[in-house]
């Protein structure tokens, strides 16, 4: 698998690759995908109080489910997105929510934007997930809220058994797929801690969602984790033939033991971390303007 440590990642390729990477699977994401991430919404909405009023930013939207389930509570809602054809897609779904192409480590707004910025399921995407925390604290009014979801692998099977399935196939990445962080960084709830600490957030607190979600078949499964997820698509799809031939029976070896009356009920697991803005703001958090 094409994982490295933080200082060695190529940032500017590995953010190139991920835009290109969800430009191409946007249609697909969205079909599989988002359905089941959509899950963590409501837990991301809560913990952060979003509420009539609220001003919130959603990073990495996606194709906008998380923006728009926060818009029918009523606050003021931006979404941000680094894909073109992502944000085409959210806007056309969502027309009446604002959504503007913006990378989440330099965001395109001032200090003290926001009483509330979310994530769902973007921090694996980033190739500086630090600098990107940072700029949620910096956008963020003092008492506001950060809340970020990520999965816990390899507890979450809908896409751990591709990564299991990589490993064990003795998968290496091809040329054109970059080295980036490690997927199952923040599966540690103590790293997922230390990243939101390291804005200088406090009142961290990190809870567990488990849900299932039920895929029809094995087919259905393996189209739509490759036609969903990056990193580890391309490091499967790039392979010979024969090499893709043995991943897809390792990968049919792990799954099939979620069958479950001619489906497959698959479990998920993610943790749900959120942090405040210190009232009054710390110097570690006070940046005056965008990078």
């Amino acid at each position: 698998m094409s994982s490295s440590d933080p200082a060695d990642i190529d940032a500017e390729a590995f953010r190139t690759f991920e835009r290109h990477a969800h430009d191409r699977i946007a249609e697909s994401y969205a079909d599989f995908l988002a359905p089941i991430t959509s899950h963590a919404i409501g837990p991301l909405l809560d913990v952060a109080g979003v509420r009539k009023g609220s001003r919130v930013l959603d990073v990495a939207c996606g194709p906008g489910l998380l923006a728009a389930e926060a818009a029918a509570r009523h606050p003021t809602v931006v979404a941000v997105d680094l894909s073109p054809v992502m944000l085409a897609l959210a806007r056309k779904q969502h027309p009446a929510v604002e959504f503007r192409e913006g990378d989440a480590e330099a965001l395109p707004f001032v200090e003290d934007s926001f009483d509330a910025v979310l994530c769902n399921f973007g921090l694996g995407h980033f190739p500086r997930p630090e600098r990107a925390m940072e700029e949620f604290a910096r956008v963020l009014a003092p008492g506001g809220v950060v809340a970020v979801s990520w999965w816990q692998l390899p507890r979450s099977r809908l896409n751990g058994i591709f990564f299991e399935a990589a490993r064990e196939a003795g998968l290496t990445a091809p040329s054109g797929v970059p080295a980036g962080p490690p997927p199952d960084r923040f599966s540690d709830e103590r790293r997922l801690e230390l990243l939101l600490r390291s804005a200088a957030l406090t009142d961290v607190r990190i809870a567990t969602l488990v849900w299932r979600a039920r895929v029809e078949s094995l087919d259905a499964w393996w189209n739509g984790g490759l036609g969903s997820m990056v990193r580890v698509a391309a490091v499967i799809a790039g392979q010979p033939a024969d090499v893709l031939r043995r991943t897809r029976e390792i990968f049919e070896r792990l799954a099939r033991e979620h069958a479950a009356g001619g489906a497959f009920l698959v479990p998920l697991a993610a943790s749900i971390a959120s942090g405040r803005c210190p009232t009054p703001r710390t110097a570690a958090t006070a940046r005056t303007s965008p990078r």
